[in-house]
Parts: structure tokens; C-alpha cells; sequence
């Protein structure tokens, strides 16, 4: 299929500053040209606050633009995983008592496990808007606390989560038809439509692994191979017309979200083996999860590669970032991809 159906290429201009998932920072000002080589379609920019559920908005707009790419239309809400969420952490919150510490954190294959067990919505049929979800979290760690039982605990869950957020909607009207959220759910995702990978030497390759990373708090796993790997399947995947989820450290300088670009220092190696001392240093470690959707060059020929990004859209690229080459190489903890099988 000719590619024009599938990509724009336009040239933009980067310029100053920063942000994290979340943090601030100052950063030298640069204007590099960039030219987009490949870019896949994607529903609005979309913004998660102060929250820490990047991982959330990240893979469900990868879903999303899979979808997009084979002319559905699909947008979904980020409001719905995090109620899910919400009650989640309070339950356990209730069952651990003092020892269990409630967190909105985790990694994109949490996403699938959610969107199988719970079901998924519509962004229009359950979107808050501005709903504080970390505010929320602080609320029903102590709600759990205060409540004698399980079912009382749910029932103040549900009215705080109401008022909050709003009302569940029973159904979904989508297209004509009607489905739960589960139906729904079925309609844009399978159980085994995405492959995890990672790539660290600290563990067996061509082998699943559970990534000792904090973030990883549902023991999710992760078929871990080489960088080189790893690096191939980013750029096939892109070029195949298929979005990636990343997952990674945004910890560096040379990351700022109002200049739009992710850099390392020129000459920095980029090997397996560098890659592995940084992890064990902890000088790489899982901040930030993105929507890869293009790959891009600036005027001296450095490669990048586009990502959507969750914190609105007020930076010089209208929300998305430009990931050079060696920063991915290097930065990346994992990644999510469409199935081969």
C-alpha cells in the first residue's frame, strides 16, 4: 500500500525548557530544523496532570492509533483506567493496613491486564476533564483506612469516585451499537494483540523476564533481547505502519519537553554493556512512558524518533518530543508492540 496514505512528512522547528513525569527544569535554548521522515496518525494530545499514570495514557493511545492506522476511529478514556486504579489501590490499601502504600504508578502491559479484567470506554463517554488523581489516591488511602469492611469501603469508593470523576455510564453507544465495557474492550484490544520486551544483560536473553523495576508493581513480563534487537523491531514497527509504547528515563539534561527533544552528549557509547552500568547505577531508571509514532532527521542528518507525549500540548511541537537515536538506544526500559503472531 502506497505509504502516503499511512504518513505526513512536514519540517518544524525546536526552540527552549522542560518538563518530567513530572520535573522541572531549565535547558540551554537550540533551534534544530527537524524533518519528519515518518508519522503515524494519532487522536488529540492528551494531558495527565500531576498524576503518575503516564503508562495508562501512553498505551492507550498506542491502541488508539493502531486503530487509526486501519481507518477506525477510537479514542479512549484515561479517566476510566483510573478509577479502575483508584478502587484497586484502596482494596488493597484495606487488606495490607499500614504496610501497603497506595501508587497510581505502573508499566504499559498493566494497561492490557486492566483493559482485560475491566473493560475500556470512550473518551467521550467518561472524561472528568480536571479530576486531581493523585488528590483522589491520598482520599481513598484514607477512606481504606477508616472503613471496617470491604463493602462499606467500596460504597464510600464509589460515591467519592461519582462525584469526583462522575457517574460510570452503564452501557457504550458506539457506531449503532451497544456493548459493556468489557464488549467494548474486546472490540479494540486482545488479550495477546501486544509483545513486552526489554533488553538488559542482567538477565537471560530470548527469554520473558519480570523487570525488577518499582513501576512494575503487577509483575509483568518482558521478553528481553539485545539492544540491536530491540532497536530493529522500534524502527520495523514505525516503518510497518505501528505505533510503539516506550518506557524510559527522561532523568537526562539533555531531556526537555518545551524545547521538544531528547539528546545525549555526542560521543557517549551507546553499547550493551554501557547500557547495563547505567541501570545498575541507577543513572537509568523507568520515569516516563510515551507513544512512539514516527521517525524524524534534523539538518545534520541525527536520527530521531517522534513520541506523543501525555502533558498537553504547550511545547514547540504542540505536545509531541523528538527521541534521538542514541538517547532510545540507551535510555530505553521497555517497550510494547504489536504482536507478530
Amino acid at each position: 500500500m502506497d505509504k502516503s496514505i499511512f504518513y505526513t512528512v512536514i519540517g518544524v522547528v525546536v526552540m527552549a525548557g522542560i518538563v518530567s513525569c513530572r520535573n522541572d527544569k531549565p535547558v540551554p535554548d537550540f533551534t534544530p530544523k527537524m524533518t519528519d521522515e515518518v508519522r503515524l496518525k494519532t487522536t488529540p494530545v492528551k494531558d495527565q496532570g500531576h498524576s503518575s499514570l503516564c503508562w495508562a495514557y501512553a498505551m492507550l493511545a498506542t491502541i488508539e492509533t493502531e486503530h487509526l492506522m486501519k481507518g477506525d476511529s477510537v479514542n479512549l478514556s484515561p479517566d476510566y483506567v483510573a478509577r479502575i486504579v483508584l478502587t484497586t489501590e484502596a482494596r488493597r490499601k484495606f487488606l495490607g493496613g499500614d504496610n501497603y502504600i497506595p501508587t497510581l504508578r505502573g508499566t504499559a502491559p498493566k494497561l492490557i491486564r486492566i483493559i482485560m479484567e475491566h473493560g475500556i470506554m470512550p473518551y467521550d463517554s467518561y472524561n472528568s476533564g480536571n479530576a486531581n488523581m493523585e488528590a483522589l489516591l491520598r482520599k481513598a488511602d484514607i477512606l481504606a483506612q477508616r472503613q471496617q469492611d470491604m463493602r462499606t469501603l467500596d460504597t464510600r469508593m464509589n460515591e467519592m469516585l461519582d462525584d469526583a470523576i462522575g457517574a460510570l455510564p452503564q452501557r457504550v453507544y458506539m457506531l449503532g451499537a451497544e456493548y459493556t465495557s468489557k464488549e467494548f474492550a474486546l472490540s479494540v484490544c486482545m488479550k495477546d494483540e501486544y509483545d513486552a520486551m526489554t533488553s538488559f544483560s542482567s538477565y537471560p536473553f530470548g527469554e520473558y523476564v519480570t523487570l525488577d523495576i518499582p513501576d512494575n508493581n503487577t509483575g509483568e513480563r518482558f521478553m528481553n533481547v539485545s539492544i540491536d534487537s530491540l532497536m530493529n523491531r522500534i524502527t520495523n514497527e514505525l516503518l510497518s505502519g505501528h505505533p510503539v509504547c516506550w518506557e524510559g528515563d527522561i532523568s537526562e539534561p539533555g531531556f526537555s519537553f518545551k524545547n521538544g527533544t531528547a539528546t545525549l552528549p555526542h560521543g557517549k557509547p551507546c553499547t550493551q554493556e554501557e547500557r547495563q552500568r547505567q541501570y545498575e547505577l541507577r543513572r537509568t531508571t523507568d520515569d516516563h512512558c510515551m507513544e512512539l509514532i514516527g521517525i524524524a532527521h534534523d539538518d545534520s542528518g541525527r536520527r530521531y524518533f517522534i513520541a506523543k507525549n501525555s502533558w498537553g500540548t504547550g511545547n514547540r511541537f504542540g505536545g509531541m518530543m523528538y527521541l534521538a537515536d542514541d538517547y532510545v538506544r540507551m535510555k530505553t526500559v521497555a517497550i510494547v508492540v504489536k504482536s507478530r503472531y
